[in-house]
């Protein structure tokens, strides 16, 4: 079984987060960020022995683990920050493997590629600084580096907006990580990306923010979904039976992969038969993780 987004946080990771005097920081577990409210991390969340026999109870063979977009630390010029989740990140044990993130204030795009070459799963992108057509264009030199290696992009939540006044401890993913999710969908559309980008493969996580249940609404505005893009993904994590179904209805089963959150949400029975359960585990998230399966060579037994 394939894991395409947990979160692990590796310790030269934690104690640079603990170094930091200005949000996002840790204060011993408690994490501060400029959005949401304080947050106890669970210590025993980021235990990688106790993760490992967690993987290992479900039977997962690869885990992909990514940077926590939420907490703005693309955006944050903080190289030491940054570097030190791809040192540790790249010395986690199997079967956790990254997902490299970037600079984006000044993106290092040989530093990117070399990431990529050097076994990054693919390269992770906050969600909120790609709704609009523009913005998709303003990524496009990281887009061609990662179609060129032949990596996927990950889409995840960046951070979040603070809301103005008191709001329950759900609010930011509940309610403006999936408006993230759902403008970075529709702006990838409007942006024409696939002309742009014929073979490069993109997961959008938690379902998109169920972007694509609004097809209807689309056409009802004048606008058109079009063929269903093979290239195009969207991650399990944080939806169950109905968001799933009703997501797999308009994508196909085949565009839907295994992604939970861990440690921020957990594996659920999607009631879709085993067939289907196998092909969304396993042959999906491989087929986004390193392109479809060429074909055998004629006379190749």
């Amino acid at each position: 079984m394939i894991d395409v987004h947990q979160h692990l946080w590796p310790a030269q990771f934690v104690d640079r987060l603990r170094a930091r005097t200005t949000a996002p920081y840790l204060d011993g577990w408690t994490l501060h960020t400029t959005g949401e409210p304080p947050y106890e991390v669970d210590p025993a969340a980021h235990a990688v022995d106790k993760r490992i026999a967690l993987e290992q109870d479900a039977g997962t063979t690869l885990a992909g683990v990514s940077l926590s977009s939420p907490l703005g630390i693309e955006q944050l010029g903080d190289l030491a920050l940054l570097d030190a989740w791809h040192v540790g990140a790249a010395e986690l044990p199997e079967p956790f493997k990254p997902w490299a993130a970037v600079n984006l204030l000044e993106p290092d795009l040989d530093g990117v590629a070399a990431l990529l070459a050097d076994g990054f799963l693919g390269l992770q992108l906050p969600a909120h600084i790609l709704g609009t057509p523009a913005a998709w264009a303003g990524v496009g030199s990281l887009l061609e580096v990662a179609e060129r290696l032949n990596k996927p992009i990950l889409v995840h939540p960046g951070t979040a907006a603070a809301p103005a006044g008191e709001v329950p401890g759900w609010w930011a993913p509940v309610v403006d990580y999936t408006i993230q999710l759902q403008a970075a969908w529709w702006a990838w559309h409007a942006f024409g990306g696939r002309a742009s980008f014929p073979q490069l493969r993109l997961c959008f996580v938690a379902a998109a923010g169920l972007a694509p249940v609004h097809h209807e609404r689309l056409a009802a505005r004048g606008g058109r979904l079009g063929t269903i893009d093979t290239n195009l993904y969207v991650d399990t994590s944080s939806y169950g039976p109905q968001g799933i179904d009703a997501v797999a209805r308009i994508l196909g089963i085949d565009q839907v992969v295994h992604g939970t959150d861990r440690p921020y949400a957990r594996s659920v029975d999607l009631r879709q038969g085993d067939a289907a359960t196998a092909v969304i585990r396993q042959a999906n998230p491989h087929r986004l993780l390193y392109g479809p399966v060429p074909p055998p060579e004629r006379g190749v037994q």
